[in-house]
């Protein structure tokens, strides 16, 4: 496995795009198993989930065709459900969560699915019963086999039902919605997630053919057709990469222009770095942040320590709460960080703390972050990246300090952000791939 070594402590300048979104990416990709009609997609990010799973679906037979460095055109006309039982098939697609996405499609369209247990981040317990209980409720059956290990799912025909969600899980939403659009008859989602990644599968879905009403909202209604025909869809930038980027330039008292984010659909991700004493300007589409010496992290009205906490959009999404913390570091005044969804994702507090930070880890799901307000500057230590958003806190945290910094595991780093040492080059970090 690759490290990076950084020597920190610069400030960066310069323009930089967001890559297409990662977690958009995985249910778009799932979703050309649906049709046999070719299905252009741009703006695909080049990142290890998501080219492991482009290898997944060349596998099961997918005609993959690369047009330019971020666009591909897939033609689901010749699938091999066989596939999905070979030991190279389990083996590749435990690797990858956003693997369990591909449920719906093979269920729906061709009546069986073989799944692995998901893999991903390691950051606590990440059931995923709402996948299972959502497709069972139109009609499919599973079964657990192989010592627990393996899932399969079968159906003749999937039928239309009225389904309350016990939780408003992304994925699990995108399943179902993607099994609904070819199952026989009405399906409604209740408590349905409705982030903008969730409406930009339903978008693109419509425009192959489906039924969907209520996008936007908890409550969706599907009205199941026969089949779906081939389309061209771009996708969003990826506001977690954006939201990263709004810290990194806050901690390296850097000037960075953020081009092209789709401000439009970012809910309250500016807002909530501002409310840490950041100051950013929102215009034509683009988020500038000038290079700033202090940032104040606002309290309440009634005075009381500010709380950043993540909730199902339009809350302030998980996998940015990492990015808040490591943020937080070298802001005036204190913030308590609470990680309500995973219960591991804040143990990477302990490297910081090596490296300086004033953090007290109140127990797994909470953090207060005393900032230090740049007096004093954190310095480099030896450590390891335990998950993506943690990875790219920890390069953030790097970047900034004094001294020379080596982060091993970066594997996990390059799952979710495509070539991130040549784009910091070029914003000026001294960062080296070894």
């Amino acid at each position: 496995m690759g490290s990076f070594r950084i020597n920190g402590g610069k400030s960066l300048k310069g323009v930089i795009y967001p890559q297409g979104a990662k977690n958009e990416a995985l249910q778009i990709l799932c979703a050309v198993l649906l049709s046999d009609e070719p299905i252009t997609i741009e703006n695909v990010p080049d990142i290890k989930d998501v080219n492991l799973l482009i290898d997944l679906l060349n596998g099961m037979g997918v005609k993959v065709e690369k047009l330019d460095s971020t666009t591909y055109n897939f033609t689901s006309d010749s699938i091999d459900v066989n596939y999905t039982k070979s030991d190279e098939f389990f083996e590749k697609s435990s690797k990858i969560r956003g693997s369990i996405m591909l449920m719906g499609p093979l269920v729906a369209r061709f009546g069986n699915a073989y799944l692995a247990k998901p893999g991903g981040d390691k950051i606590g317990r990440r059931r995923v019963d709402t996948h299972f209980i959502g497709i069972q409720e139109l009609g499919a059956k599973f079964t657990l086999e192989n010592n627990n290990t393996l899932f399969k799912v079968s159906a003749k025909k999937l039928k239309g039902k009225n389904i309350l969600l016990d939780e408003a899980s992304v994925t699990g939403t995108a399943n179902i919605i993607m099994a609904a659009s070819l199952s026989e008859g009405n399906t409604t989602i209740y408590n349905a997630a409705c982030e903008p990644y969730i409406q930009q599968l339903c978008k693109m879905l419509n425009s192959m053919g489906a039924k969907i009403k209520g996008i936007g909202s908890n409550f969706l209604k599907i009205e199941g057709v026969s089949q779906l025909s081939g389309t061209k869809h771009r996708i969003l930038p990826d506001m977690i990469e954006i939201g990263s980027f709004i810290g990194l330039a806050a901690m390296t008292k850097s000037d960075i222009l953020i081009k092209d984010v789709s401000l439009e659909n970012l809910g309250i991700i500016p807002k909530t770095f501002q409310r840490l004493g950041i100051k950013m300007n929102l215009k034509d589409d683009s988020i500038h942040i000038p290079a700033q010496d202090h940032y104040e992290i606002e309290s309440f009205i009634d005075g009381s320590i500010m709380t950043i906490a993540d909730a199902i959009w339009p809350g302030f999404s998980p996998d940015l709460l990492s990015i808040a913390l490591v943020t937080s570091i070298q802001a005036k005044g204190t913030v308590l960080i609470h990680q309500k969804m995973f219960e591991s994702r804040l143990f990477f507090v302990d490297k910081l703390i090596d490296m300086g930070a004033q953090i007290i880890l109140c127990d797994p799901h909470r953090a207060t972050v005393i900032g230090l307000d740049r007096k004093i500057p954190l310095k480099g230590i030896q450590m390891t990246s335990p998950d993506i958003r943690a990875g790219v806190s920890l390069l953030i945290a790097a970047l900034s300090a004094k001294g020379t910094s080596i982060i091993d595991n970066i594997d996990q780093i390059d799952r979710g952000y495509s070539n991130i040492d040549k784009r910091l080059r070029d914003l000026g970090a001294d960062i080296e791939r070894i």
